[in-house]
């Protein structure tokens, strides 16, 4: 196992909105990162009262993992930033209950299944143990600069 930079190297998340806590495989064709339930956790700020954490946060936890693996090879590549990404849909989701579990540690692990130029597929699940909490299928895009700048415009309008 390679040693790996901090998750916000490869994503252009920052608190409270990064939800991952290591990095722990990258791949060409896949990724595996952990996160933890606690309250003094990255995931703090989203847990109910009774310290879990709505297993509907599975989708956007498996989303930044695969911008980690985006991230990862943009950094392999020499580029000089880390560009966000889009979550264009899912298919499949499904969680064995509506929330995760307090004090647990969560493993990401998504494959990709296809790319070209922008578009990516990617299938997953989310762990606890050897128990899969949460599966599901991710399509991405990757905006160029010009698609950013127009999304930027758009926001500030």
């Amino acid at each position: 196992m390679s040693d790996f930079l901090p998750v916000d190297a490869y994503l252009p998340h920052r608190a409270p909105m990064l939800l991952l806590d290591r990095v722990i495989q990258v791949t060409d064709d896949s990724v595996i990162c952990e996160v933890s339930i606690n309250a003094t956790g990255v995931l703090a700020p989203f847990l109910t009262p009774q310290g879990d954490l709505p297993a509907w946060y599975g989708v956007e936890i498996m989303a930044q993992t695969v911008g980690v693996w985006s991230g990862f090879h943009a950094r392999q590549r020499g580029d000089s930033e880390i560009r966000p990404g889009m979550l264009l849909g899912g298919r499949g989701y499904r969680a064995s209950s509506a929330a995760f579990a307090a004090n647990s540690m969560l493993r990401v692990e998504m494959r990709l299944l296809m790319r070209d130029d922008r578009l990516g597929s990617f299938e997953g699940e989310i762990r606890c143990g050897e128990a899969i909490i949460a599966s599901g299928r991710l399509n991405t895009y990757q905006p160029n600069e010009h698609e950013l700048i127009q999304l930027q415009q758009g926001i500030q309008s």
